[in-house]
């Protein structure tokens, strides 16, 4: 079963070609300035994802290492992608509030958990977390 999802006004749409079963959640302050709390993210290969309306997408680098997309339209943040070279080098991660149906998606890791406001939690039980130190290097290649 593939995951269908639109930005809020619809001028984006996308389906996923097979279905993504996790999701990451970020606590960094450029995911929390973008998505207005934490970032869930499901992760999505750029093989397995069919865009559609992509002119109205405006394209952020946010990052040496991502860019982020969000509808020229409605602002709706539409998805991160991760542009460093090596093994996650065009991975999408699409926020899971902008799926039609996020059934079957399971929430993999945190990252960023030192910068997660004290104000929520999650039940980081069964899940990776990561420190701003351990996402550095995983980013860096050294990890």
């Amino acid at each position: 079963m593939s995951h269908t999802g639109s930005c809020m006004c619809g001028a984006v749409t996308f389906t996923t070609t097979t279905p993504p079963t996790q999701a990451n959640l970020c606590h960094c302050s450029m995911c929390r300035k973008w998505s207005g709390g934490v970032f869930m993210g499901m992760v999505v290969r750029p093989d397995e994802l069919v865009l559609n309306g992509e002119e109205h997408l405006t394209i952020y680098t946010s990052s040496p290492w991502a860019e982020r997309a969000f509808c020229s339209t409605c602002g709706s943040s539409v998805f991160y992608r991760v542009t460093a070279e090596g093994p996650m080098q065009g991975q999408y991660h699409i926020g899971m509030g902008s799926l039609d149906n996020a059934d079957g998606i399971e929430i993999e890791a945190e990252y960023f958990i030192d910068l997660k406001p004290k104000a929520y939690s999650f039940a980081e039980s069964g899940r990776q977390i990561y420190t701003e130190a351990q996402v550095m290097e995983l980013f860096s290649g050294a990890g």
